[in-house]
């Protein structure tokens, strides 16, 4: 059994979203094709197939069908190319400027006409300017309109080209019949007002991509290695797994690595969103795409190419902008009856205006109602929001995996927080020191001394406040484990345990002055270490140390920005009712679901989810552990951190590139401004067309008019998207 493959391809000469929908239908007729999806907006195609289907049959297949077809590789650079892409940028603009150029002297009568002025060229004259805009930089409409009729399909560019083509041969008849009344500046300027209104679009369109601009700016050419003790500078396509990299102050970090020598402040902001810079050191995890700011680094490789963090952020972003949501889907239904619609609405404004007033007069309305009908509106709608919202998203290190995760986080009511690593910071750290008698600072330092040679999550605490403390820690010798009991060790001249309370009441322990440091200790400690010390006639308790998984810093702010947006919130954790319900209390979540084993915490999410008796129950669950995966795959929108397990991540619909819980909110909110903003733009784009259609066939918009509305709809649709890129997120206070 062959596997599937997925296949990118960048396609030139889409012009609407008719255009779209013949690529897809173009490319699911390729046997062993099983899925392809167009994207308007990036112009680009998605296509997942097995055999015997290949990349170049796929590739002929978008460019029989009349488009050009450019194959992309997993980095997003050309594989292969059949037919390449019409350029934009300057030489786009430049045509618009001599279209427009050619069409002024044609259009400037008709203005100065209300004034009293007649400027009317002469009829050869305004055909001597019309011909070249016309035929030459009308041709494209020419083109594309041929391939819609070979393909059976209709697009924008056909009813542009019968629409003006009709107005140019209506003005030759006329001129012929010797009447000074012609409508070239009609043909001349729906070409021009086209072409302005796609250059607009097109310039537009590029902002709604800059997310992806931006991240692959990131990536260095080259690297600096070191190999053998000699430094040389490599393209990256020769950095090799273990490589050492040399990394000066100043420069982005080529590659994913740890740190082996140095430390610096690192800025992260475009890959985690984090403004902060934050400090690496000996250790310290490094992502390839930070800029290293004041420090010298030498990094081991442990990622390269298109395994690194930052290649993966790319093509999640990538696959997200490329996906369509089920309202697209509906849309592109829409547009595939749109153009046949239209031709017919205008042959029966033509013969209807024909029979009742005059064929002049018909041809210029049938004219209008071509030339209005914008289908590119529709299928620019959702796309250019999509790319728009996880663009923003993405700058702000939230991952979104495909748009269906984005268009379903808005109706989100029920977020399902995991504790450990999620809500709080995932390792005990040390809450409180008691002693018996004296400082604390002395009963730690002795525990610190014991607790040297353990790796124990509990003994990295001890060290860790130790150190904050800038305590004195002696040496300890002749150190013992006692399995399940805790560890002792010769300090100074006297033997210091540290272990559980019932290993000290083994070794004989006053119970009593237990118990009353027993209440001094807070009741939130998760768990809690005593440590005493032999003396010539038994053991003294010197203190208590209890620890606890501290709550993150925005936790707090996390929960209550959800509760803002209306949206319900669960605890669902292995840990103990009285440590969960301590927990909840103290950020106000509302209802907490403890002991719940993998299994369990995946029955507890389905049955939130169904818990709404009219189906209404949106259920996101946040996780960053492999107990969370299988919850994580039953919610409706699954959350996982970045800082946790890879199994976490591949299962959940989208990433947080900071272990920061307050990111849930922020996504559901730009998930709700990037729905809105579909809602709007095809709300604007339907009724565009159901007001703008009516109006041409009734005589109420000549072509020019009906041109520039065209023109603008298109613009104002992107335009309204780019909107998103200012979002910013709210603060999210206690």
């Amino acid at each position: 059994m062959s596997s599937n493959h997925i296949l990118n391809i960048a396609v030139g000469g889409m012009s609407c979203a008719s255009c779209s929908s013949a690529v897809e239908k173009a490319l699911l007729k390729v046997p062993g094709v099983q899925y392809a999806t167009v994207n308007l907006a990036t112009e680009k195609a998605q296509i997942e197939f097995s055999n015997p289907a290949t990349s170049e049959q796929i590739a002929k297949a978008v460019v029989d069908a009349g488009y050009e077809a450019e194959v992309l590789n997993q980095a997003g650079e050309k594989a292969a190319t059949q037919g390449a892409p019409a350029k934009e940028g300057f030489g786009e603009g430049a045509l618009v400027a001599i279209a427009a150029l050619l069409t002024l002297p044609l259009v400037l009568p008709m203005i100065a006409m209300p004034f009293g002025k007649h400027w009317m060229l002469p009829g050869f004259m305004q055909l001597f300017l019309a011909i070249p805009v016309q035929f030459w930089l009308g041709g494209r409409f020419y083109r594309a309109g041929l391939k819609a009729i070979q393909n059976r399909t209709g697009n924008m560019d056909l009813l542009v080209a019968i629409g003006t083509t009709a107005a140019f041969g209506l003005s030759v008849y006329m001129m012929e019949q010797g009447s000074s009344h012609l409508y070239f500046e009609a043909s001349s300027a729906v070409i021009t007002l086209v072409m302005l209104g796609k250059w607009l679009e097109g310039r537009a369109k590029r902002q709604t991509t800059a997310a992806i601009a931006a991240l692959q700016a990131l990536r260095p050419d080259t690297a600096r290695v070191r190999r053998d003790g000699v430094e040389q500078t490599v393209p990256m396509a020769q950095v090799q797994l273990g490589d050492q990299v040399l990394v000066r102050p100043g420069e982005r970090v080529p590659v994913d690595g740890v740190v082996l020598e140095g430390s610096s402040h690192v800025d992260e902001a475009l890959i985690t969103g984090e403004s902060e810079p934050v400090v690496k050191a000996v250790g310290s995890k490094m992502t390839g795409g930070a800029v290293n700011i004041d420090g010298l680094l030498l990094i081991q490789t442990s990622a390269v190419g298109t395994e690194t963090t930052l290649a993966r952020i790319i093509r999640l972003v990538e696959d997200a902008q490329a996906a369509k949501p089920d309202i697209q889907k509906l849309v592109d239904k829409v547009s595939a009856v749109f153009v046949p619609v239209v031709l017919v609405i205008a042959l029966f404004t033509l013969l209807a205006w024909g029979f009742t007033s005059n064929w002049e007069v018909a041809i210029l309305n049938a004219v209008a109602v071509l030339v209005i009908a914008c289908p590119c509106a529709l299928g620019l709608a959702t796309p250019t929001a999509i790319m728009a919202g996880t663009g923003v998203a993405a700058r702000n290190g939230i991952l979104i995996k495909d748009a269906q995760a984005l268009e379903l986080a808005h109706s989100i009511n029920t977020v399902v927080f995991d504790k450990t690593g999620t809500l709080t910071v995932g390792k005990p750290t040390l809450m409180q020191c008691e002693a018996v008698q004296g400082e604390a600072g002395a009963m730690l330092a002795k525990a610190a001394a014991v607790e040297a040679g353990s790796m124990h999550p509990l003994a990295s605490a001890v060290k860790d406040r130790a150190q904050q403390e800038r305590l004195v820690v002696p040496k300890a010798s002749d150190l013992q484990d006692v399995a399940g009991k805790g560890l002792s060790a010769m300090v100074g001249e006297g033997r210091v345990y540290v272990g559980t309370i019932r290993w000290m009441e083994e070794l004989g322990v006053s119970n009593n002055t237990m118990q009353q440091l027993l209440g001094k200790l807070s009741p939130n400690a998760a768990t809690r270490s005593w440590v005493a010390e032999e003396t010539g006639t038994g053991f003294r308790l010197l203190g208590a140390l209890a620890f606890g998984d501290e709550l993150k810093p925005s936790a707090h702010g996390a929960v209550n920005s959800l509760h803002r947006l209306h949206v319900n919130t669960v605890l669902l954790t292995g840990d103990t009712q009285a440590s969960a319900e301590r927990v909840a209390t103290e950020l106000g979540i509302q209802q907490v679901l403890a002991e719940q084993l993998p299994g369990d915490k995946s029955r507890a999410v389905a049955a939130l989810r169904d818990a709404n008796d009219h189906g209404k129950q949106v259920v996101a669950m946040v996780g960053d552990g492999i107990n969370d995966a299988p919850a994580l795959a039953v919610a409706d929108v699954s959350f996982a951190m970045s800082t946790g397990t890879d199994v976490a991540m591949h299962t959940a619909d989208i990433t947080l590139m900071r272990s920061d819980p307050s990111l849930v909110a922020q996504t559901i909110d730009i998930s709700r401004r990037t729905y809105n903003k579909i809602k709007q733009n095809l709300f604007w784009a339907f009724i565009y067309n159901a007001v703008g259609i009516p109006l041409a066939a009734l005589g109420y918009l000549n072509p020019v008019l009906a041109g520039t509305a065209m023109a603008l709809s298109s613009v104002s649709v992107v335009t309204n998207a780019l909107m998103l890129r200012n979002w910013k997120p709210a603060n999210s206070g206690k």
